[in-house]
């Protein structure tokens, strides 16, 4: 991926990284959402550190990944949730495991020590990737929310961090 480099997201990339979001979302496999949040929403909800995106040689976003807290108890604060998403016009050439391999990197020198994700079944090419970059299934919450009128299952999956003991 000589033609892509990882680098620290910006407010100046929130247009691009919203399209990206909405696309994700457009294909239904992605989150319960189903409508990107505004940038205000979006800056609020991940935390500041932890969030990249991919870029071409030209310099424009083609994929993303930031980070949320999963509690706001002291207790829980080297446990984040992550999100992934990479434009489909790139899918399949490796951006997703760019971004997370840095997103790795990132939160293991920052003492973060599980990194988890909800990911839906059917979305097997993410489950494949969280798979390869060291994440394991915890399990299946079954039926746990509605999307687009149906029950959906969510495949909850964790890494936890090596250079934490």
């Amino acid at each position: 991926m000589a033609d892509i480099t990882v680098r620290p997201m910006t407010s100046d990339d929130a247009d691009r990284v919203l399209a990206i979001y909405q696309a994700g979302l457009d294909g239904g496999d992605a989150s319960f959402e189903t409508t990107a949040p505004t940038w205000t929403a979006f800056d609020a909800a991940k935390l500041p550190v932890h969030r990249l995106v991919a870029v071409d040689a030209d310099g424009v976003v083609v994929g993303w990944v930031a980070v949320s807290p999963t509690s706001s108890r002291a207790v829980y604060a080297g446990v984040v949730e992550h999100s992934i998403y990479v434009d489909p016009a790139v899918q399949g050439r490796g951006v997703a495991r760019l971004l997370l391999d840095a997103l790795i990197a990132s939160t293991d020198a920052a003492g973060i020590w599980t990194i988890q994700s909800g990911v839906f079944p059917e979305n097997t090419a993410s489950l494949a990737l969280h798979q390869r970059a060291g994440f394991r299934v915890i399990g299946t919450r079954e039926r746990v929310g509605r999307h687009h009128g149906r029950w959906r299952d969510v495949v909850l999956l964790e890494r936890r961090s090596p250079a934490i003991t």
